[in-house]
């Protein structure tokens, strides 16, 4: 990972590239998704998942931010609970 944040992609996502899908699937459960802000802030696009994760260097993500990622074209919400961004499209 390039920064300490994860990127969560659902299993079935047809545009994720091996590099955006390491093999690990977890459980909703396991991620808390009922648990995911409801509040959510618009904030610029990405170009892939991997500036997601780089992004505490710059622009530390907060609890419901929610960002599009144009290489899988979906969205993101950050979820300050598993610390990661999890996909909600």
């Amino acid at each position: 990972m390039a920064g300490t944040s994860a990127v969560f992609l659902t299993a079935d996502h047809a545009k994720a590239t091996p590099v955006e899908r390491d093999g690990l699937t977890w459980t909703a459960q396991e991620l808390h998704l009922s648990q995911l802000p409801a509040q959510r802030t618009p904030k610029a696009a990405m170009a892939n998942a991997l500036a997601l994760e780089g992004l505490e260097e710059y622009e530390p993500p907060i609890n419901g931010d929610l960002r599009y990622v144009e290489s899988v074209g979906v969205k993101f919400v950050y979820f300050d609970l598993i610390r990661g961004w999890v996909q909600v499209d």
